[in-house]
């Protein structure tokens, strides 16, 4: 069993090794180790901000990412329109509702038809 006066002899001890003033304290100055650990850090942080600008997911990966969703937006809303048209023109050329007009047109331009009192200059 450990008694309260060996535990404060070797507090006693241990403090006046420390405290001892015939003995010189060693004072730690940066190392190597510090220094290489620091450069360590500091290429670390050079290296995240560069993978954060110029990485696979980066900065300017992401800004040509929107600007290929915008042109492919462009694109989409120019290909709606032309389905529109062509929808619209398949409803008119269908049997529910003709449009003689429309089929004049494409029967000119489709069989190269012409009326008895038209004249054709090529």
């Amino acid at each position: 069993m450990i008694h309260k006066t060996d535990c404060l002899w070797h507090y006693h001890r241990t403090v006046r090794k420390k405290t001892d003033p015939g003995q010189k304290m060693k004072q730690k100055n940066p190392t190597i180790g510090t220094a290489v650990s620091f450069a360590i850090c500091i290429a670390l942080g050079f290296y995240f901000t560069f993978a954060a600008i110029q990485g696979d997911h980066g900065l300017f990966r992401r800004i040509q990412f929107e600007a290929e969703a915008e042109a492919l937006r462009a694109e989409l809303s120019e290909m709606e329109a032309r389905v529109a048209a062509l929808t619209n023109k398949t409803r008119r050329l269908s049997d529910e509702f003709l449009d003689l007009d429309l089929l004049d047109e494409q029967a000119r331009r489709v069989l190269g038809l012409v009326r008895y009192d038209e004249i054709v200059i090529q």
